[in-house]
């Protein structure tokens, strides 16, 4: 009220002394410009200005109310045209996170078609698509995803090879990310998931040509590196023996520069030794695997390689004895050098010795592979009994391995 009461008081001074100002003098205004002339008095021409200055503040807030009911009336206004897709945003964006495939392709569609930067939305979509198995729409909202924001293509074109790599399109998505790797030779993402369609593809030649990148480029912890590229080397020997070759010298020649890429820190490796002597052997080279299996046991025993020393068949099966029997020396308690020696006995038609070292290696480990190898030679020494019991037990290890139990056998 005080307020309001100083606001009149102030009025009615200036209306008391405006009103003293015009009794003081009326004043003269005379505009005159060509044969236009205007004139009245001074405090009438201040009275035509501030009427016209209303008339102006009057037609700016009637302008402003008609925008603002504009914008409440008309749906297609602006801001509501931005709230609306700020909330089908939200809501695609979390139904897509929720797996709500439909509801999200609908939303992150409005969103990707009426937002200034779609991307998000057009990948998202994209995805959601992809999920339902509409591939072909899929693949549509990725190539309008071009079109808007062309400068995404490292992007988008990740984007599309995830999918094609999750539809199965092995193929379609090896020559998305190979032209992504073309473009973007160094970019982490696009090695990890080479490396990991290669793994798929069991195209461990291909896997063991991108090791150095990944390697270079530290894609993956160091440790997890040096299994994979064990894996990969390993598989690749394993496959090598299997492509078709014009002749046998053919593919023994090709299988041995597959050896000579090996890096040399691996070569030693008993996993390794072992794969490249098992293709050896599948190639008709089983001598030479014999070389490659000796030399590598001289440096280091291994169990893994005396086991498969123990099947190939050297040169020299005599000599072969020997240098087997030499290993018992230091090893006198392996079961896995003692069963090998025992398949080298026989191979020599020794079979006293071959008995000797298959029952030693028996009592130290009970293994069917022992079970079988004594059986069958007590078949032929005439012991048809314990040679029987023997086949029998070597069953018994092998379904209790797989977790299934025999019935007892009666003697009777």
């Amino acid at each position: 009220m005080k307020r309001l009461a100083v606001v009149v008081l102030i009025l009615l001074a200036l209306a008391g002394f405006l009103g003293w100002a015009i009794f003081q003098d009326a004043g003269y205004v005379l505009i005159s410009y060509d044969r236009f002339r205007y004139e009245s008095s001074f405090w009438v021409f201040v009275g035509l200005i501030a009427c016209l200055w209303l008339l102006a503040m009057a037609v700016h807030w009637v302008l402003g109310l008609l925008h603002a009911s504009s914008t409440l009336v008309n749906p297609w206004s602006r801001r509501h045209r931005a709230r609306r897709v700020s909330k089908a945003s939200r809501a695609g964006l979390r139904e897509l996170a929720e797996g709500q495939w439909s509801p999200a392709l609908g939303h992150l569609r409005i969103a990707a078609e009426h937002d200034q930067q779609p991307l998000v939305h057009y990948l998202g979509a994209a995805r959601a698509a992809s999920e339902l198995g509409e591939y072909e729409q899929s693949d549509e909202l990725l190539r309008k995803a071009r079109e808007r924001e062309p400068e995404a293509g490292l992007a988008i074109g990740l984007t599309q090879a995830q999918l094609q790599i999750a539809r199965g399109q092995y193929g379609d998505a090896r020559e998305s990310l190979n032209a992504l790797h073309n473009e973007n030779p160094r970019h982490p993402y696009v090695l990890t998931l080479l490396q990991q369609l290669y793994v798929q593809l069991q195209d461990w030649p291909a896997l063991c040509h991108l090791l150095p990148e990944l390697r270079k480029h530290r894609v993956l912890p160091p440790a997890r590196l040096d299994e994979l590229e064990l894996l990969a080397w390993t598989a690749a020997l394993e496959q090598a023996p299997q492509a078709p070759a014009a002749t046998v010298e053919e593919g023994q020649q090709t299988f041995n520069q597959r050896w000579q890429a090996v890096p040399s820190k691996l070569r030693n490796e008993p996993v390794l030794v072992r794969a490249y002597a098992d293709g050896l052997t599948r190639l008709g080279a089983e001598e030479k695997a014999e070389e490659v299996l000796h030399a590598a046991l001289k440096r280091h025993f291994d169990d893994r390689l005396i086991e498969r020393y123990g099947r190939v068949r050297g040169r020299e099966p005599t000599r072969q004895l020997a240098h087997a029997e030499a290993w018992l020396k230091s090893h006198p308690q392996n079961a896995e050098l003692l069963l090998a020696l025992g398949r080298l006995s026989l191979r020599n038609e020794f079979w006293g010795k071959a008995r000797d070292y298959l029952e030693a290696s028996l009592r130290l480990e009970h293994r069917a592979e022992t079970c079988a190898e004594l059986a069958r030679l007590l078949a032929q020494l005439g012991d048809k009994e314990r040679s029987n019991r023997l086949f029998q037990e070597g069953l018994g290890l092998i379904d209790g391995a797989n977790g299934v139990r025999l019935p007892a056998i009666s003697n009777g």
